[in-house]
């Protein structure tokens, strides 16, 4: 047998391994699949590279999981503490109204405490000391929180008691205080509606009578008729009662009001015009009254000083059929109409009393005689004057307004423009002449256009 040569084998081997290489860059570059062992080696590599990162994001998952839960932990642990420093505030400021040292003590402690807590939780996030149990610890913060949460409003809540017990104690002051002036209010209403007010002319002779003392019973006279306009608006109001209605009613003309509340000057002017009716006459509306020739000066200031001290009521009781009753009784059934009487009191019964003889016992009607014994003591001391004192109002169609005879009750509302064309709507309160001294009249100022009026309302 005859030895190879190794020259004759090498270069076989070599050939052998160069077309093998060759293949396998072929299939490398192409895609073509290699043989089973190359293709079991390379998966089980990329499977084991992929079971590793799988482990590696889990644990990175787990890890940030964890630092979540540990932030959120610090943070309600950081506003269970607010919470708990707020309640302790609470706690401070009402210790301190009314003044509690052992509560204001407790509290700043509190404080002090839970400032040192956020001290060390500011700490612990600096320096990454999280809670090793992150859920628990944030469990016990939201109990914390909310007890803390709960203490404020248990405070706040009896503060607001105590301040609300503080508010009742000032409405029942206040209450007290308002019925103090009501009374108050009452009793000189009451004086002013009675003869005390007039207590300045006391001791007055007739040889000292001057124009000052007229004006001042005349103003106490006012007073006595607007008290009781008050209250019969205040009846026809509750009547149910069409004011509008009523003050055309007794309106003579069209009226432009610059206030609603304005309609009462009608009213006014109407119980004005019916009480001092026939006042120029010294029988004053009662015809079938004789006076004597002589001495009718003493007369009427006899009468004056008869009438003033005493209250209407009384004085009409002790003498129903003086003349002042006579003229109460007049007056009243010229100015109550019996349709008004009846819609404010179901009946007829005071018309039924002052028919036959009597006087009734009602608040209205002493209002009434209050406000008849004003304007008959007016008229005794008018003819207690020597020229007796006259009486005098705007005549119709007079639109001229004299500062000389005149004054307007609207003359400083607001509502009245400063510039607009007024005119004399009527006479609310009539004046007066003693001798060479004028007691000006009061009078309504209208509008003079209904047009005008309206544009000035618009703008």
């Amino acid at each position: 047998m005859e030895s190879v040569k190794p020259s004759a084998v090498t270069p076989s081997k070599s050939k052998l391994a160069r077309t093998f290489a060759k293949v396998l860059h072929v299939r490398a570059v192409t895609g073509i699949a290699p043989v089973d062992g190359l293709k079991n080696v390379k998966v089980d590599a990329d499977l084991s590279n992929e079971a590793n990162m799988c482990k590696s994001a889990i644990n990175i998952e787990d890890e940030e999981l964890q630092e979540r839960k540990a932030t959120e932990a610090l943070l309600a642990k950081t506003f269970a503490s607010i919470s708990t420093v707020k309640a302790s505030y609470a706690q401070l400021q009402n210790a301190q109204s009314p003044y509690d040292p052992d509560g204001i003590q407790v509290a700043d402690q509190l404080i002090v405490s839970e400032f040192k807590t956020l001290s060390e939780l500011k700490q612990c996030y600096f320096k990454k000391q999280f809670d090793p149990l992150p859920a628990r610890a944030i469990l016990a913060a939201k109990l914390k929180e909310l007890q803390s949460v709960n203490r404020t409003f248990e405070i706040m809540g009896k503060k607001l008691e105590s301040q609300a017990r503080l508010k009742e104690s000032e409405i029942i002051f206040l209450r007290e205080k308002l019925e103090e002036a009501n009374v108050h209010n009452r009793s000189i209403e009451k004086r002013l509606n009675q003869s005390g007010s007039l207590s300045v002319l006391d001791n007055l002779h007739m040889s000292g009578l001057s124009p000052s003392h007229f004006v001042t019973v005349l103003r106490h006279t006012v007073r006595s008729i607007r008290s009781f306009v008050k209250l019969l608006v205040n009846e026809m109001r509750s009547a149910g009662w069409d004011i509008d209605a009523s003050v055309k009613a007794i309106m003579e003309q069209n009226v432009v009001y610059w206030k609603e509340d304005h309609k009462c000057f009608a009213i006014e002017s109407f119980v004005c015009r019916e009480m001092f009716d026939s006042f120029n006459f010294p029988n004053f509306s009662l015809p079938n009254e004789s006076l004597p020739d002589k001495n009718k000066r003493q007369l009427f200031f006899g009468r004056f000083n008869e009438l003033k001290p005493v209250k209407a009521k009384d004085f009409l009781a002790g003498k129903p059929r003086s003349p002042f009753a006579k003229f109460c009784r007049n007056k009243y059934l010229r100015l109550v109409h019996p349709k008004m009487e009846a819609s404010f009191f179901g009946n007829l019964n005071q018309r039924t009393l002052l028919n036959a003889g009597e006087f009734p016992d009602t608040n209205f009607f002493t209002s009434f005689a209050e406000m008849a014994k004003r304007v008959w003591l007016l008229h005794c001391l008018a003819f207690s004057f020597e020229p007796q004192a006259s009486i005098f109002q705007v005549g119709k169609g007079c639109c001229r307004f004299s500062d000389v005879y005149m004054e307007s009750v609207n003359e400083n509302d607001e509502e009245m423009p400063v510039e607009s064309e007024t005119q004399i709507a009527f006479t609310v309160v009539p004046g007066f002449r003693i001798g060479k001294t004028v007691i000006q009249c009061q009078v309504y100022l209208s509008q003079r256009q209904v047009k005008n009026f309206t544009s000035t309302k618009q703008r």
